[in-house]
Order: C-alpha cells, then sequence, then structure tokens
C-alpha cells in the first residue's frame, strides 16, 4: 500500500543495489495497472506522453495502483504547469518531465511541483492528493514528498547533466535512449556502439555528479547491461509490450513457430 512517504525519492537519494526495477504504463487500463503493481515491480511509470492516458484515466489509475506494494511515477506529457497542477491533485508525487533541454526548462518544471515561495504550484483545498482535505499539513509537507525526475533524450541535453543535476529540487534524471539515438543520426539503432558510449558516459557523469540516473530496456538482458553500465534505477518494457510479448509467444509455439519480433519500440 502507498505511504505517505515518498519511497521512490528516498530510493534515489539512496540509490540502492539492487537499483529498483519498474515498467511502464501505457495501456490506460486501471486494471491491466493494477495488476502490474502486484507482479513484483519496485515501480510503475505511469505515461501520458506516448499512450492514449488523460487525465481522468491517470486518477484512476493512481487509484488502482494505490493499493499496490508498487511505487508511482507519473509522466506528463509535456513540461507544462498546468498539467502538473493537475495530476500532483490528482495524487502523484514523483513527476517524469520528457524532453529537458536547458537549465531553465529544468527550473520551470521543479518550479512547476512546488508551492509558493519555493514554486509555483496553484493551490487548492480538496482534491485527492489532501485526501480531500482530511489531511490537516498537506500543504506544508507536501513539497517534501515530491520527486522531479527529468528526462535527458538528446545529446545536448545529456551534456548538460552536471549542471542540471546540480540544481536543488532535482532528484533525478532519466536517459530516452531511443530519442538519444535519433538525436545522434542512428533512430531506432539503441544498440549501436556509439550509443551504447553516450549511454555509459551518462551514468559515468551521473555518478560523478551523485545524482540517481535511470533508463528503460526493451527485454532483461539489455536492462541487465544498464545496470552493469551503472544506471542507479531501470526500467523494463511496459504493460502492452510484456502483453505483446507474451501474446505473439504463445501463439507461435501452439503453431511450432518462432514468435515474431516487434517493429520499433517495446515500451
Amino acid at each position: 500500500m502507498q505511504t505517505d512517504e515518498n519511497r521512490f525519492k528516498h530510493w534515489m537519494q539512496e540509490q540502492r543495489t539492487p537499483p529498483p526495477l519498474g515498467s511502464w504504463i501505457m495501456s490506460a487500463s486501471p486494471i491491466i495497472a493494477e495488476a502490474m503493481g502486484h507482479a513484483g515491480y519496485d515501480w510503475m511509470l505511469v505515461d501520458m506522453e506516448h499512450s492514449p492516458i488523460g487525465i481522468s484515466q491517470a486518477t484512476a489509475i493512481l487509484q488502482a495502483l494505490s493499493g499496490t506494494p508498487t511505487e508511482v511515477v507519473l509522466r506528463v506529457p509535456w513540461n507544462d504547469p498546468v498539467m502538473v497542477k493537475r495530476v500532483m491533485d490528482a495524487g502523484a508525487r514523483s513527476i517524469m518531465f520528457p524532453f529537458i533541454q536547458s537549465l531553465d526548462e529544468a527550473r520551470a518544471a521543479v518550479a512547476a511541483t512546488r508551492y509558493p515561495p519555493q514554486g509555483t504550484r496553484g493551490v487548492a483545498g480538496m482534491h485527492r492528493a489532501s485526501r480531500f482535505g482530511t489531511m490537516p499539513d498537506y500543504l506544508t509537507r507536501a513539497n517534501d514528498q515530491v520527486a522531479v525526475i527529468l528526462q535527458l533524450e538528446t545529446p545536448e541535453a545529456v551534456a548538460l547533466l552536471p549542471e542540471i543535476a546540480a540544481l536543488d529540487g532535482v532528484d533525478a534524471v532519466f536517459i530516452g535512449p531511443g530519442d538519444l539515438s535519433g538525436g545522434m543520426g542512428l533512430l531506432g539503432q539503441i544498440g549501436h556502439a556509439d550509443v551504447q558510449v553516450a549511454l555509459r558516459g551518462a551514468a559515468a557523469a551521473a555518478r560523478k555528479a551523485g545524482i540517481a540516473c535511470g533508463i528503460v530496456g526493451a527485454d532483461a538482458a539489455t536492462v541487465r547491461s544498464y545496470i552493469e553500465m551503472g544506471f542507479s534505477y531501470v526500467a523494463i518494457a511496459s504493460d502492452l509490450a510484456l502483453l505483446m510479448g507474451a501474446a505473439k509467444a504463445s501463439a507461435a509455439a501452439v503453431r511450432g513457430q518462432a514468435a515474431p519480433q516487434a517493429a520499433g519500440s517495446a515500451y
């Protein structure tokens, strides 16, 4: 069950071994999300960037996951303070921001998650995050329970990692391997030697800066290689990718065929 303490934030500070393991929720289904929450992962990411999930569906998924052992991260579709306000009022407290490209964008992301005077989050007295107004100390404690994760998805953004890591309020960074490969002119070639060197360099830069650095991989072997590179939290695939993988393998097994490989990203 979700507790008042943000365990994900604590894990980012602790950078524990083995790294916390997560997966993506992309199906927009609360029942699938709830099942995934009981599957043994440490954290689940509710993805509003690359899925049909809207604010009402995100709220329902947060409700479903709140009864499971997993911690929840929510990726907003963009660095938009209005969307951040809405998902935080709905109960999200670990927020991932996609495609951060500058220090100003990083500062704006942090500010959107904090009540004044530390930030610009709008104040409401009645929402799910405050248990509908029944937590008398919510406003005084909310800022301390927020975790901000900034995605660095281009070579230019990765180069800014040390400066971004030094900003107050940034709890972790996350490397997007698919977009990074595209920014390097190697779209979809995550396994290319040059991309692998860039990923290893990002993990090393994060260790030097003392900040948690995460990544997602399509399969167990890839995720294990990321752990060996030194990434401090990792995710494997998504609910849809895992479902499709099992579905294709089952159909192929009955027919005595090899399971076909999916085109494109598995997450």
